[in-house]
């Protein structure tokens, strides 16, 4: 009995210890740091895109951080730089990711720039991709009969096109749409965050 409170007195230093260590002092470093030029807040649009997003899940298959090109071939890929701590700045949660199930998307703004283009993908992926396993959000999207003055019309042909009335995006659509338009980090990283060789430090692209 005289010995639970010095293991608790030990259990909680450790954890404070661990929590100053790999909790704080990383969220002030990283606080700190300034935005990568180039680099700009969200719209108001873009952050309702963003909690689309992050309701949908879409971090369980897509990550957003390329690495350097002694990690993986990121770049070969076409996914651009590897990133630094600096472009996450305006993002609460970051959505870093863990997963590739589908190609990382830091830079699929300015991969693939076209509204159109993802509002047809994010409606049924298999109308671009006939092979792509991603899932299909139709509750986005709003079938109607015709369109009404405003409504923005999902480019269909073939089998996924209506065979009445018109596929019209409801504004979470047209906000995601929006979000993932805004990903471009492919201007230059700052120069303190890159080692001699001219890569992004591995620290800050993991």
């Amino acid at each position: 009995m005289n010995r639970i409170v010095p293991l608790a007195i030990l259990a909680l230093g450790i954890l404070a210890f661990a929590t100053l260590l790999l909790v704080i002092a990383p969220a002030v470093q990283i606080g700190s740091e300034a935005p990568t030029p180039g680099l700009k807040p969200y719209t108001a649009q873009q952050l309702r895109g963003r909690d689309v997003y992050v309701s949908q899940g879409c971090v369980y298959c897509h990550s957003q951080q390329p690495r350097a090109v002694d990690q993986a071939p990121d770049s070969e890929r076409g996914w651009g730089r590897a990133s630094v701590a600096s472009d996450y700045v305006y993002d609460s949660p970051h959505q870093l990711g863990t997963m590739r199930t589908g190609p990382d998307l830091l830079n699929v703004g300015a991969r693939l720039p076209s509204r159109d283009w993802h509002l047809t993908h994010l409606y049924q992926p298999r109308a671009i991709f006939d092979w792509s396993i991603m899932p299909a959000y139709p509750y986005l999207f709003e079938h109607k009969p015709a369109p009404e003055p405003g409504d923005v019309v999902v480019n269909l042909s073939g089998a996924y096109a209506p065979a009445e009335g018109v596929i019209v995006a409801k504004p979470e659509a047209l906000d995601l749409a929006s979000y993932l338009q805004s990903l471009d980090r492919t201007f230059p990283a700052p120069a303190d965050a890159l080692r001699d060789d001219g890569y992004a430090r591995p620290e800050e692209s993991r």
